[in-house]
């Protein structure tokens, strides 16, 4: 069952974690930010293989989690953006614009990783 959002501990040598609640960028999981799990606040993608939990599994995370999830998902956003000295009309800009170009950088992006 999910409890409560959180960031979860920083695995200091990166070792994936699949399942549990306990590390931050872990994949199928619960609570923590990661990718594939339930109940999280945030998406945070540690470079491994996602394991994803059913849709089922998700929509069956209670409603107040999931809006603790979502606040806590919007104050790191916000702290991000200050950190980085961005306001959010900045970032929904950089968004549209970005987006637009996503898939061509992408496939440069794969190609100057296989001329490497």
């Amino acid at each position: 069952d999910v409890s409560s959002p959180k960031h979860g501990k920083v695995d200091p040598f990166n070792t994936p974690h699949v399942g549990g609640n306990v590390w931050a960028g872990g994949t199928g999981g619960r609570d923590t930010a990661g990718l594939g799990g339930k109940g999280g606040p945030y998406r945070l993608d540690a470079g491994h293989r996602v394991y994803q939990v059913s849709q089922a599994e998700k929509d069956a995370v209670p409603e107040e989690v999931k809006r603790a999830a979502r606040e806590m998902g919007e104050k790191a956003f916000k702290q991000r953006l200050k950190e980085i000295q961005m306001s959010e009309y900045d970032a929904s800009t950089y968004e549209r614009f970005s987006g637009a170009v996503r898939r061509q950088v992408q496939s440069l992006r794969i190609i100057l990783d296989n001329l490497q």
